[in-house]
């Protein structure tokens, strides 16, 4: 594994890819959907932390998510697997991608 420089928030994540805040971090709750440490925990203080994505975990899943998009079935069942909550798969659905 490469030596991790830097890492970014979920939210800056949805913010570079143009995605949906709540599908990325459905996404990336379950650690099992990017490489091994590709997803890191940030302690900001005794009560606070965040989870955030290292540069190969940013790469990752903006390719699968480029991939899932190469047609209605193939997004449908990526969100589906992936997100499984109606509610954002409705709002994504809604959503027109960049």
């Amino acid at each position: 594994m490469a030596t991790v420089g830097r890492v970014y928030t979920l939210e800056y994540v949805a913010t570079l890819l143009g995605e949906d805040l709540e599908m990325i971090e459905a996404i990336v709750s379950n650690d099992d959907n990017l490489t091994y440490g590709s997803i890191v925990g940030v302690c900001a203080g005794p009560d606070e932390s965040y989870t955030a994505l290292t540069d190969d975990g940013v790469d990752e899943l903006r390719g699968m998510i480029t991939v899932a998009r190469r047609s209605p079935d193939e997004w449908d069942e990526f969100l589906e697997s992936f997100v499984g909550d109606q509610d954002i798969i409705d709002r994504v659905k809604s959503h027109t991608p960049r």
